[in-house]
């Protein structure tokens, strides 16, 4: 799929000069780059969802039988949108202007009567058959000051829309909070089935489940690498839960850690050279840190209590951590060489899998309350604890995303159990894949090339 930027009509043009056109594939909206960035906070406390409108898609005056995808391109647009948990979609039946006009400079909107049903931003746009090639445009409009913010349009297969879809929302997402958002990431997690369990791998919207591992035994705790390329994880293959490291997207699967007793993976470092992991092999779970080039092991922890679920901050400075040191799990946090332990969490009588935010300023963990299991967040400090869910299931694992504005949870309840996916406040949850087989341990991706 290629794209480029919208200013002069796509539609409604000679067949000459839309052969050209496609033809040369060439960029032809420069505009004033700081003029269409419009930053708003989406972090602030007092941040309410962008009002947005999306009519129907300008369809060709000559359009493939069973090819209308006027409707889809603006639901899918839709959807994505709402999965960011920052827009609320303005239903099509408020509508006051004509939906299908062409999505042009030279196109009359009429501002107002968005304006009139609380539209902030409107999105506008068009595709086009040629041939063999889709060619869909895309525009996105200031209501307030009548301006045109930002405008694309991509060239691909019919089989492309979905991705043409997700890159204009994520060009939304730049251009309104001078972030692309995480549209291009994935979710790892663990499939039980009977006796065995493997590592699969779904995208953010919920779309290409794949299978990574075909152990035929237990498989554990899948970490990315800071790149994306290698994911880290426990295996009893060899009878023993040995540490594995395999590529994501190859057949490379090798042994870094097999000492007798458990071998569990925490999280890499930044530059993908280190690793943090617990395990037994001195009598006791302790938390060490491996080279993973040179398999040179350095012990972190030395205490007679249980020290598990590393996970280093962001800048690679401290590690938080799970003892029960105090006679109840709980999470600490220490120095990177594994000075200064302090305990972080003092609510509740059980807290474990911490995982730190992209953002260096949250924690989010999984605490017992009335016999549940439910995610929290709190401070690096030990402030501003938070409960993030709160219903009758079990909700375990936390796992960011990469800009720290989502979390990634396991949920169990009943006969089923579910990935799901929330903002960071708790908000906006959507299930991201269920079923009756046992899905557990959600790790989340880098952004993705």
């Amino acid at each position: 799929m290629r794209h480029k930027s919208a200013e002069e009509p796509l539609f409604g043009i000679s067949s000459k000069v839309f052969a050209c056109l496609l033809a040369m594939l060439i960029s032809f909206y420069a505009g004033d780059q700081s003029f269409a960035k419009v930053y708003i906070d989406i972090d602030s406390p007092s941040f309410q969802k962008f009002p947005i409108a999306i009519p129907d898609f300008k369809k060709p005056d000559r359009h493939i039988r069973g090819q209308d995808l006027s409707s889809w391109f603006s639901e899918s647009l839709e959807n994505y949108l709402t999965m960011s948990g920052f827009f609320n979609s303005i239903s099509k039946k408020a509508f006051l202007e004509t939906q299908n006009q062409t999505s042009g400079p030279g196109e009359r909107i009429d501002f107002d009567s968005w304006a009139t049903i609380g539209a902030e931003y409107l999105v506008k746009g068009g595709y086009q058959h040629a041939g063999a090639s889709l060619i869909a445009e895309f525009r996105l409009y200031d209501v307030i000051r009548g301006d045109l913010i930002i405008g694309k349009r991509y060239t691909g297969k019919n089989e492309d829309k979905a991705d043409m879809v997700r890159q204009f929302a994520r060009e939304i997402l730049f251009a309104l909070t001078g972030d692309g958002g995480v549209f291009d990431t994935k979710i790892a997690f663990i499939i039980k089935k009977g006796r065995a369990s493997d590592i699969y791998v779904i995208n953010f919207d919920g779309s290409k489940l794949a299978r990574i591992t075909d152990e035929r035994f237990m498989t554990l705790s899948p970490r990315w690498s800071p790149d994306g390329q290698y994911m880290s994880y426990t295996s009893y293959r060899d009878g023993n839960p040995d540490l594995y490291v395999k590529s994501v997207n190859g057949t490379v699967t090798r042994k870094i850690a097999g000492y007798k007793g458990i071998n569990l993976s925490g999280t890499w470092s930044r530059d993908g050279r280190k690793i943090l992991l617990t395990t037994s092999k001195d009598g006791n779970e302790e938390i060490y840190m491996m080279d993973i080039h040179t398999g040179h092991l350095e012990r972190l922890t030395y205490h007679f209590s249980i020290d598990v679920s590393p996970a280093w901050s962001p800048d690679n400075q401290k590690i938080a951590f799970v003892s029960n040191r105090s006679g109840s799990p709980q999470i600490y946090v220490m120095d990177a060489d594994g000075n200064n332990v302090r305990r972080l969490t003092y609510d509740g009588n059980y807290n474990t899998s911490p995982a730190w935010s992209p953002r260096g300023k949250r924690i989010v963990y999984e605490g017992l309350i009335n016999g549940r299991f439910q995610i929290f967040s709190i401070d690096e400090d030990g402030a501003n604890n938070m409960q993030l869910t709160s219903d009758n299931a079990d909700h375990e694992s936390p796992t960011w995303s990469p800009d720290g504005r989502y979390v990634s949870y396991c949920s169990k309840g009943g006969v089923r159990s579910g990935i799901y996916v929330m903002n960071a406040n708790g908000s906006n949850v959507r299930l991201l894949y269920g079923g009756y087989d046992s899905s557990i341990s959600p790790s989340w991706s880098p952004r993705l090339k």
